[in-house]
C-alpha cells in the first residue's frame, strides 16, 4: 500500500500545481479548465464506485478554478485516508461498475487505484498541452521532479 501511497500523494500535489496553472479571472483558458474539472469529476466517481455509493459530480462537471482548488484539496484527503487503512488484499476486491456508456464491469480496487492515478495524468498532460498553445506556462508535474524536490518524501 506504500506504492499507493505515493502515487496519491503524488497525484495531489500534481492536481494542485495545475490549479495553480490555471490563472483566475479573465486570464483563464476554458479547456484547460475543463480537463481540470473532469479530472475532479471522474476521482469523486472512481470513489463512489469503490464506496458504493451515488457520485458526487457528473464525469465532465462545470467547475470553477475555486472549486476544482476546494476539490482537489478534499479529494487528497479522501484518498490519503483511504489507501492509508487499506490492506493489501483489499487490492483484490471486485468492483462492479455501470460506465458512462450504460456497459457493466467489474475491476478490482488495484486496478481502480492504479487507474485514477494514469487517468489524471494523462489529463493533466493535455491540460500542459492547451496552456502552452494559450501562450501560457503549464505547471510542471513530472514525477521525477516531485521526488527530486522533495515533495514526496516516500
Amino acid at each position: 500500500m506504500a506504492s499507493f501511497t505515493m502515487l496519491f500523494d503524488y497525484d495531489t500535489w500534481a492536481n494542485r500545481e495545475v490549479v495553480r496553472s490555471l490563472g483566475a479571472g479573465d486570464a483563464v483558458v476554458a479547456r484547460p479548465l475543463a480537463l481540470m474539472a473532469h479530472i475532479v469529476g471522474a476521482e469523486w466517481l472512481w470513489w463512489a464506485r469503490i464506496q458504493r455509493e451515488s457520485p458526487r459530480y457528473a464525469v465532465w462537471p462545470t467547475l470553477s478554478v475555486e472549486q476544482c482548488r476546494e476539490e482537489v484539496e478534499e479529494l487528497g484527503r479522501t484518498w490519503s485516508r483511504y489507501v492509508a487503512g487499506r490492506v493489501a488484499q483489499e487490492l483484490e476486491r471486485s468492483v462492479a461498475y455501470t460506465n458512462s456508456r450504460g456497459e457493466s464491469f467489474t475491476s478490482t480496487v488495484g486496478d481502480i487505484l492504479t487507474h485514477v492515478v494514469m487517468h489524471s495524468v494523462y489529463h493533466r498532460g493535455q491540460i500542459a498541452t492547451a496552456l502552452r498553445a494559450a501562450g501560457r506556462e503549464p505547471a510542471y508535474t513530472d514525477f521525477i521532479h516531485a521526488k527530486r524536490t522533495g515533495v514526496l518524501e516516500r
